[in-house]
């Protein structure tokens, strides 16, 4: 049987974790292009789905279980800021370019560099 403070615990990082969710989804609507977007959803989503996954862990009463949710939760922190990079690389290759606020770009062409050589 789960004690009381097993549960507040589990409860408290289901909470938080499906608030991180809900921010990703609200940063994924409201952003003005791919980039801002894709952060969003990467690093907010990736830390809500860790915390419900550690929820999990918390609550579960089987080893197997939390062994399981911990391993998603690692894979998941690993994987996930990788391949937003991956994919953010290959659409700026592309051709798609950030919204006119965004301020630095490094990925560029540097101007002076170009006319230099």
């Amino acid at each position: 049987m789960l004690s009381g403070l097993e549960l507040y615990i589990g409860g408290v990082l289901l909470l938080v974790g499906a608030v991180f969710t809900l921010l990703a989804a609200v940063g994924v609507v409201r952003l003005p292009d791919l980039y801002t977007r894709m952060h969003a959803a990467s690093k907010a989503g990736a830390v809500g789905g860790g915390l419900i996954l550690l929820a999990v862990a918390v609550l579960s009463q089987d080893a197997a279980v939390s062994l399981r949710a911990i391993i998603g939760m690692v894979f998941l922190w690993l994987t996930t800021p990788v391949s937003a990079h991956l994919l953010a690389r290959a659409s700026y290759l592309s051709g798609y370019k950030p919204c006119k606020e965004t301020m630095i770009d490094e990925l560029a062409p540097n101007k002076e560099q170009n006319s230099a050589s």
